[in-house]
């Protein structure tokens, strides 16, 4: 039976242990740790900020246009009656002061029925010609409905892309119209990101609105107004046969 027995360990031996030990607590380790708080810190800052074109674009245009048309639906202004008052300024060319300024009331009775009556006509009269045939426009597209309202039945959808509108972050969305019909405009469309509220429309008819009309652009804004989400302004460009161009804006008041 062999015994085993504990040497003492020599002075010199302690010291080689002693710098062996120094020298393996001064070799760095390795710094793995720094790639990872990057990680965390960049992950963190991304939940932060707004989300990119990139990951926008990726989003579900079918499930955008769903809560689009599903806001459309319970807008209260499709079953409330309601009463707005709107000026008309109508200016020629590059003219600073307008032509024209006419005062209108329009009254909204639901299902469709859309009236209005000119109030108050200052200027040259034919500012009031061109503002009777936009309201009476407007009259008409409140009858058909659902035929001029901005969904898939009526349109084909194509994502722009993100945006503030003003304030209000916003997805852009070009609208084709999927027949030639002077109700409906081949543009773009301007939708709340948080609420789906439409925000504008810009654009021009599918089909021109009268033989008169060489050329028009039309742009709408919306806000609310006691609950519901109605049209607040409209303006208009167009080259008039004969008579030049013609800029006719509405505002409600």
């Amino acid at each position: 039976m062999n015994r085993v027995t504990n040497k003492p360990i020599s002075g010199r031996a302690n010291a080689q242990a002693g710098a062996h030990d120094s020298e393996i607590t001064k070799i760095p380790a390795p710094r793995l740790w720094l790639p990872v708080v990057v990680f965390l810190v960049a992950l963190a800052l991304s939940s932060q900020m707004p989300a990119s074109s990139a990951e926008i674009k990726s989003l579900d245009l079918n499930l955008i246009l769903q809560r689009l048309e599903d806001v459309q639906r319970q807008n209260p202004a499709r079953s409330q009656p309601y009463q707005v008052k709107r000026e008309y300024k109508v200016f020629r060319g590059d003219d600073k002061h307008p032509t024209s300024e006419i005062m209108a009331q329009i009254n909204f009775v639901p299902p469709d029925l859309k009236t209005y009556k000119i109030t108050e006509a200052r200027g040259n009269s034919r500012g009031e010609k061109m503002v009777r045939e936009l309201l009476d426009r407007e009259i008409e597209s409140a009858k058909k409905g659902h035929g001029s309202e901005i969904n898939r039945t009526n349109y084909e959808f194509v994502f722009v892309k993100y945006e503030n509108f003003g304030i209000v972050p916003a997805y852009v969305l070009q609208i084709v119209p999927k027949r030639n019909d002077k109700y409906l405009l081949r543009g773009q469309i301007w939708l709340d990101a948080s609420t789906f509220h439409v925000l504008r429309i810009e654009g021009v008819p599918a089909k021109s609105p009268s033989i008169w009309l060489r050329h028009i652009h039309i742009t709408l804004q919306f806000a609310q107004l006691k609950g519901m989400w109605i049209p607040t302004s409209f303006d208009a460009i167009a080259t008039v046969r004969l008579l030049g161009q013609y800029t006719l804006a509405g505002r409600n008041t």
